[in-house]
C-alpha cells in the first residue's frame, strides 16, 4: 500500500480506501456483520486505513456495522470519515436536515453508531449552496472540533463542478473535498482540482469505478435489480456508458492489467487526488482494489514531497 497526506489535515491515508454506501443495502445486497468484519479486517491487512461512510447509508446502518467492527479493533489505526445533512427513511428515500441543531444531533447519533469518541473527518454531504451558506452551522461544527468530537471538516460536493463550495472550503475551516471522479466523469479537472491544489485541500475521489462500470465486468445490455441504485439511473445513459467502457478497455487499458485496478490508478495519477474510496461487496474486491496502489501510475506522497 502507498500513502499520501490528506491536505492540511496532516493525516497519512492509504491511496485506496473503503467506501461503504453498499453496507446500507441500496446496492442489491443486504450485509451481515460477519461480512462487514471480514471486509474491514482484510482491508486493514492489506494496508487500507480510511473508511468513508454517511449517516444516511441506511439509518446509521453502515456506521453501525463499522462501529461494531471498530469496537473489537484498534480505533487509532483507522481514519473514519462520515457525513451529515440527510435522514434515511427507506430505500432511496431521504430528507434534508441542515440546521446546526439537527446536524449536532446527527453527529451524536453517528458517534453512537460508530462506537467512537471522535470522527476524523466530518463532511457536509451533497447539499445546496443555500444550505452551505450557513455561518451558524459552521460555527457549531468548529465548536465540535474544540470539544474533540471532530478532528477535521470536509465537503462532499454534490455536483462535480461545484466551484463555489470548493472555493469557500478554507473560509469554513474545511480541509478536504470529496467529489465524483473517474475516467468517465472528469469535470473536477476543469476547476475543482485547481482550487483544491491552491488551498492545499485533500481530495477523496468517490465513485472511482463509475458505479462499478469501470470494473469491466458489465457489458452493454446489463440490467440491475430494483434494490440496486443503478436500476434508478437513466437507462439510455447507462448503456452509453457501458459502450464507452468497452472502448476504453480496448484502447487504454494495458494488456494483462485488471481494468478495475487500472481505473483506480487512473484517478490517483492526478496530482490533486489523495485517495480513492471504491465500494466493495466482498473480501476479493478489497484485495483487488488494494492492488491498484502497486501500479506504476500511482506515486507515494508524504509531507516532505507534497
Amino acid at each position: 500500500m502507498k500513502y499520501r497526506t490528506l491536505g492540511k489535515t496532516g493525516l497519512d491515508v492509504s491511496v485506496v480506501g473503503v467506501g461503504t454506501w453498499q453496507f446500507g443495502g441500496e446496492w442489491g445486497k443486504e450485509f451481515t456483520q460477519d461480512e462487514v468484519n471480514a471486509i474491514l479486517q482484510r482491508a486493514k491487512e492489506v494496508g487500507i486505513n480510511i473508511i468513508d461512510t454517511a449517516e444516511c447509508y441506511g439509518d446509521h446502518l453502515s456506521e453501525s456495522f463499522i462501529g461494531n467492527y471498530l469496537k473489537q479493533d484498534e480505533r487509532e489505526d483507522w481514519i473514519v470519515a462520515t457525513k451529515f445533512g440527510h435522514k434515511f427513511h427507506g430505500a432511496f428515500d431521504r430528507t434534508n436536515h441542515w440546521s446546526a441543531e439537527e446536524v449536532i444531533q446527527q453527529l451524536d447519533e453517528s458517534l453512537k453508531a460508530l462506537k467512537t469518541d471522535y470522527i476524523d473527518l466530518y463532511q457536509f454531504h451533497s447539499g445546496s449552496d443555500e444550505a452551505f451558506r450557513n455561518d451558524g452551522l459552521w460555527t457549531a461544527l468548529d465548536k465540535q472540533i474544540q470539544a474533540g468530537k471532530v478532528r477535521h471538516l470536509g465537503i462532499s460536493i454534490g455536483a462535480n463542478d461545484n466551484i463555489y463550495q470548493t472555493d469557500m472550503a478554507s473560509e469554513f475551516n474545511a480541509s478536504v473535498i470529496q467529489v465524483v471522479y473517474n475516467r468517465l466523469e472528469r469535470e473536477p479537472e476543469e476547476k475543482v482540482f485547481s482550487s483544491c491544489e491552491r488551498q492545499q485541500l485533500g481530495v477523496l475521489a468517490r465513485v472511482p469505478l463509475a458505479s462499478g462500470f469501470l470494473s469491466g465486468k458489465y457489458k452493454p445490455g446489463a440490467s440491475f435489480v430494483d434494490s440496486d441504485v443503478r436500476s434508478h439511473h437513466d437507462q439510455l445513459q447507462l448503456q452509453q456508458k457501458l459502450e464507452l467502457v468497452e472502448e476504453i478497455q480496448r484502447n487504454e487499458v494495458p494488456k494483462g492489467v485488471n481494468m478495475a485496478q487500472w481505473a483506480l490508478a487512473w484517478c490517483l495519477k492526478h496530482e490533486a487526488v489523495t485517495s480513492v474510496i471504491p465500494g466493495c461487496k466482498n473480501v476479493e474486491q478489497v484485495e483487488s482494489n488494494a492492488l491498484a496502489a502497486a501500479l506504476d501510475m500511482v506515486s507515494e506522497k508524504h509531507p516532505q514531497s507534497v
